[in-house]
């Protein structure tokens, strides 16, 4: 590599990698003005050996503008909105670079080699282009090289974060050219006594070996050219920390090892590979329980090549490996060899391949085969959080705090009362994204609700943290899950205002059969108190359906001075027509709850939900004016009153309204009332729901945020 004592010398470095023109002018520009190296974390010789690393990989000129850009923040100004929008992809490799320091230093505060799994599957959550991987992996081997230049405390901790996360990264992406150097830097700084007693031990025998070698080079391919196979032979460089490694596995001095002695065929295609190995075969004496077949077995990391070993000249043990030129490429250069996309669009297959590679960094153990196959469609998503201590904890895509309380440990699940994300306060059933740091906030003893089992509360997404919120209700005896389930039933029913209603008909749809067995699937989670009130409401409605009549009438359309327009087109009203029909405003009913007319004497049809305390008043009164009504076509949705009493804390009534737009309806009108009760606060809501469904669970999604004692429909 030619010194670099300059910026510019670096610009030229990257435009020889293939820097986009328009890039390569704006930064000599910017150099140009002067004090480019403000900020860098890294000297001119570590940047220069990260983009040469790079070159050697085949790397695109837009990671090589992302890596500059990331050695040199001065240079970052030049990336504009129109430069952002010419080169997404350099801004989203740049931003998986400054993603991954986040990791870099979870690893210092955590100072040792804990939990470095779930660092490096951290690691490939937040970073979402996997070619910033490489960029990262050349930039720690320039930092190795270069180690002398750091203190020896910083050397130590290079070399460590190297031997945790860039080593099995190198490994787990195929790219051996670089796996073996940072393998062999990491360890000399970490273990030096053991790194230089291996060094003299193959130093001292170097010249023999390689004699060795040389002679057994020429035996082979005049053997193999005796077949009409035309190969490649070179000798195979050891590693120290390989060798390390294998005397550590197999418990054996170095002068044991079948590999010391090594030699690479590369050929044509696979049928000479397996030609090949029959005539090394022949030659010498095979050891049959050294013999590996990756091109049929190929590793989990799509190594592929035969590997043998045999008793060579002079009775000495050698290694032969057999590969295709391809299969040679692909080892050396692994993720590497897949750079580019096609020109003019996305690559599909370069798409499955980065998504099988990203399953394969999130195994777990080196050589583990992936469960359920290397298909993409079969893994479960995960995020990766962590927290306050720094520990990584993988959830469900999906995942709420909730979920992240149980996932650390049952207990401290059962005794949450609310959560912190990256600071800030948020309700149990916010959405965990990768790389939240999350703090439970616990009280002293295990108090589990039963609402954390209903879905539509959202307040877990975990089926593990479901079983275990179950499991703690199933200990309870039956008349405390028989009363704590009918409480649940009665606040849902209370909401809607079917605290009344005969329940012996929704038993049998449930297979419960008494009140009590519905009030313990309601406890345990089984079922939920939503399910029954819509069920509910199915039946009633059903029961005060009228027969079909051929003279039933839609009611027209009233005039612009009457009712409002959209109101007769909701409602059907038997054996009548060219009536008003409007919706009363004292229980204002939506779309699926039982419903009656009433005729008034100036407005036309009142419609009524059949429980209004207000209908039965006046059916009582004039019953000849009861009217059979039926919902017709929605349009446009249902306005309903609805209350809310809550503590009055910070951020409540933003928490209320983007809760309603997450669920799609709509806030036309709110009010707040100080309640009598210090620190309490009343709010009167007016909001659009479509049906009677949505505000169901609205309400129980409402009735669920922290600091929220009643959610219920007004009326």
């Amino acid at each position: 590599m030619t010194s670099i004592d300059s910026p510019l010398a670096l610009l030229e470095l990257a435009r020889q990698g293939g820097l986009p023109a328009d890039l390569h002018a704006a930064m000599g520009e910017r150099m140009a003005q002067g004090d480019v190296l403000s900020g860098a974390p890294d000297p001119l010789r570590v940047v220069a050996g990260t983009l040469d690393t790079l070159r050697g990989l085949s790397a695109d000129g837009e990671v090589a503008a992302a890596a500059l850009l990331f050695a040199l923040p001065a240079l970052q100004s030049v990336m504009d909105k129109p430069r952002m929008a010419a080169h997404p992809q350099v801004a989203a490799l740049l931003d998986g670079q400054n993603a991954a320091a986040q990791v870099w230093a979870l690893h210092a505060e955590q100072g040792n080699a804990r939990n470095t799994e779930g660092l490096r599957r951290l690691l490939l959550a937040i970073v979402q282009d996997l070619r910033v991987v490489p960029i990262l992996l050349a930039r720690q081997l320039a930092r190795l090289r270069a180690a002398e230049l750091y203190p020896p405390e910083q050397r130590v901790a290079l070399a460590r974060l190297t031997r945790d996360i860039h080593g099995p990264l190198a490994n787990r992406l195929g790219i051996w050219q670089l796996k073996w150097e940072l393998e062999d830097l990491s360890f000399r700084y970490l273990e030096p006594e053991t790194y230089r007693a291996i060094a003299k031990q193959l130093d001292d025998k170097r010249t023999g070996r390689e004699q060795y070698i040389e002679a057994v080079k020429a035996q082979l391919r005049d053997a193999l050219a005796g077949h009409g196979i035309a190969a490649e032979i070179s000798g195979r460089p050891k590693h120290i920390y390989s060798i390390w490694r294998k005397m550590q596995r197999k418990q054996v001095p170095i002068q044991e090892l079948y590999d010391l002695r090594a030699v690479r065929v590369a050929v044509k295609d696979v049928a000479a590979c397996y030609a090949a190995l029959g005539v090394v075969h022949a030659l010498w004496p095979p050891i049959p329980s050294e013999f590996d077949d990756y091109i049929a077995r190929p590793k989990a990391n799509d190594y592929r090549s035969l590997h043998t070993a045999v008793i060579g000249p002079e009775g000495r043990t050698l290694e032969v490996q057999i590969r295709t030129h391809e299969m040679h490429a692909q080892a050396e250069l692994g993720v590497a060899a897949h750079w580019r996309y096609k020109e003019g669009g996305g690559d599909a297959a370069f798409d499955r391949k980065i998504a099988w590679m990203r399953q394969l960094l999130e195994h777990t153990a080196e050589g583990e085969s992936l469960s359920g196959g290397l298909s993409s469609e079969l893994a479960e998503e995960r995020i990766y959080t962590l927290t306050p201590k720094g520990e990584v904890i993988d959830l469900p895509r999906g995942g709420t705090v909730l979920d992240f309380a149980y996932h650390v440990h049952t207990m401290v699940g059962h005794r949450t009362r609310g959560a912190k994300v990256n600071g800030r306060i948020v309700p149990l059933g916010y959405q965990l994204r990768s790389g939240d740091r999350v703090e439970i906030l616990t009280g002293k003893e295990a108090e589990p609700r039963r609402d954390w089992l209903l879905p539509a509360n959202g307040f877990l997404a975990s089926g593990r943290s479901r079983d275990k919120v179950r499991g703690w209700f199933h200990k309870l005896d039956r008349a405390r899950n028989v009363q704590a389930g009918k409480e649940l039933l009665d606040r849902e029913l209370r909401r809607l205002g079917l605290l009344n209603a005969d329940m012996a008909g929704v038993l049998k749809k449930f297979r419960a059969e008494s009140l009590e067995e519905l009030y313990i699937q309601i406890a345990l989670g089984d079922t939920g108190p939503n399910q029954v009130s819509r069920a509910l409401a199915e039946e009633q409605r059903a029961a005060a359906a009228p027969e079909p009549s051929a003279n039933a009438v839609a009611a027209p359309r009233p005039p612009r001075h009457g009712a409002a327009p959209a109101q007769a087109s909701r409602f059907t009203v038997q054996g009548v027509g060219n009536l008003l029909v409007q919706m009363a405003r004292c229980c204002q009913p939506v779309a699926g709850e039982p419903i009656s007319g009433y005729l008034t004497q100036t407005r036309g049809v009142s419609v009524h939900r059949s429980d209004c305390a207000a209908f039965r008043r006046l059916a009582a009164q004039h019953p000849p004016r009861v009217l059979p009504v039926e919902w017709g076509v929605a349009g446009g949705g249902y306005e309903v009153d609805a209350h809310i009493d809550a503590v009055d804390r910070k951020w409540l009534l933003k928490d209320i309204t983007n809760l309603i737009a997450q669920e799609d309806a709509h806030v036309l009108s709110i009010q707040s009332d100080t309640a009598q009760r210090l620190g309490r606060v009343r709010l009167r809501l007016r909001l659009k729901v479509s049906d009677y469904g949505q505000l169901s669970n609205l309400l129980g999604k409402l009735d669920a945020l922290p600091g929220v004692e009643h959610a219920r429909r007004s009326g």
